[in-house]
C-alpha cells in the first residue's frame, strides 16, 4: 500500500491518486535529499509543467500567511485545488513554522482540496535553493493547478527560493522601510506584483505612492514589458484578496502571450541544472576527501613530497571521469 511504502514510484502513484500521506512522504524525501530525492525528481519531472507557481515574500510580520489564506479562499471559490508550501530556512529542527502556518490557515485545513506544508532544510546538500523547486515539482506532478510558495523573510535564501515561482508577489506594510529597504533586499528586481497589506492602517496610501515612484524611477521597470502591479489588501478581512488574484492572473496572461512564461521556466531549469551539477560534484569532492588514498596523498603533501595541485590531480585521476 502507498501509505506504508517508502518506494518513490509507489508513493508517486499514490499521491497522484489523491493519497495525501503519500504526498507528504514524497515531500519529506525531497527535504532529506539523497538517492530517494533524486528518484522522486526523476519520476515527477515528466509529469510536471501544468501547475502555476505564485511566490509570496516580504519582511516577517507583513501578514504573508494571512494573505495566503485569503488568496486560497478566492482560488477555492473558483473551484481550483491549491497547494501551499511555506518555506522557513531558519528552523530546520523545530516544528514552530508548521504550527504557525496551520493556525493562520485554519479555515482550510479541513478542505481536502487544499494541501498545506511547511518546509525547512533537513539535510539536503543543496539546501532550500534545490529542495524548494523539487518540492514544487512534486505538487505540480500530482495535479495542483495553483501552488503558492511562501517564504518567511527577504534574505538572499528567500530571494533564491521565490525565484522558483512564475509570479512573484512582494508584500509590504504601511511605512515599511520604503525604497532603501526594498532595494537592499533586491525586491524591485524580483517583484511582479506588489501588495500593500494592512491597508487599513495609517500610511498605506503613502507607501503605495512610494512604490509607484520607485517603479517610475527604476530603469529595469522602465525597460520591461511588464510594470509590476500595486495592490492594496487587508488580509485579516480578506479585502483586496480578489484584486490580488486578478493581478496575478493578469501577469500570467501577459507571460503566456509574450512567451515569457516558457522563457522563464527554461531559464529556471537551466539554473537548477547548474545547481544540481555543482552539488553532485561537491558530493564527489567530499567522498574524495576520505579514505586511505586521501590520507596517503595528504601525508605526502604534509611531508612536502607532493604539492597540493599535483595531489589534487592524483585524487581526481584516481576517481575517473
Amino acid at each position: 500500500m502507498a501509505e506504508r511504502t517508502r518506494d518513490p514510484a509507489a508513493l508517486v502513484e499514490g499521491a497522484v491518486s489523491g493519497d495525501r500521506g503519500a504526498l507528504a512522504r514524497l515531500l519529506s524525501a525531497v527535504e532529506q535529499g539523497g538517492a530517494d530525492a533524486r528518484s522522486v525528481g526523476r519520476l515527477t519531472f515528466p509529469r510536471g509543467g501544468s501547475g502555476y507557481v505564485v511566490g509570496i515574500t516580504g519582511a516577517p510580520g507583513a501578514g504573508k500567511s494571512t494573505l495566503t489564506s485569503a488568496m486560497v479562499g478566492v482560488l477555492r471559490a473558483s473551484g481550483d485545488p491549491v497547494a501551499v508550501l511555506a518555506v522557513d530556512p531558519s528552523s530546520p529542527f523545530t516544528g514552530g513554522a508548521i504550527l504557525g502556518d496551520r493556525v493562520r490557515m485554519g479555515d482550510h485545513v479541513l478542505d481536502d482540496e487544499v494541501f498545506i506544508r511547511s518546509m525547512a532544510t533537513r539535510g539536503h546538500l543543496g539546501g532550500l535553493a534545490l529542495a524548494a523547486p523539487e518540492a514544487v515539482r512534486v505538487l505540480d506532478a500530482v495535479g495542483y493547478p495553483w501552488i503558492i510558495l511562501e517564504t518567511v523573510g527577504v534574505g538572499q535564501v528567500e530571494v533564491e527560493v521565490v525565484g522558483a515561482a512564475d509570479t512573484v508577489v512582494v508584500v509590504v506594510n504601511p511605512g515599511w522601510g520604503d525604497s532603501v529597504q526594498a532595494n537592499k533586499a533586491g525586491l524591485m528586481e524580483i517583484a511582479d506584483v506588489f501588495v500593500v497589506n494592512k491597508a487599513d492602517r495609517p500610511g498605506a496610501a503613502e507607501t503605495r505612492h512610494d512604490i509607484e515612484q520607485m517603479l517610475d524611477l527604476s530603469p529595469a521597470a522602465a525597460n520591461a514589458s511588464w510594470r509590476p502591479s500595486v495592490v492594496s489588501t487587508t488580509a485579516t478581512t480578506g479585502e483586496g484578496a480578489g484584486a490580488l488574484c486578478e493581478a496575478i492572473e493578469a501577469h500570467r496572461e501577459h507571460l503566456v502571450a509574450s512567451g515569457d512564461l516558457a522563457r522563464r521556466r527554461r531559464e529556471r531549469l537551466d539554473a537548477e541544472l547548474h545547481r544540481i551539477l555543482v552539488e553532485r560534484l561537491r558530493e564527489r569532492a567530499v567522498a574524495l576527501g576520505e579514505g586511505a588514498r586521501y590520507e596517503r596523498v595528504r601525508d605526502a603533501v604534509a611531508a612536502r613530497q607532493l604539492d597540493p595541485w599535483s595531489a589534487t590531480d592524483e585524487l581526481l585521476d584516481a576517481a575517473g571521469p
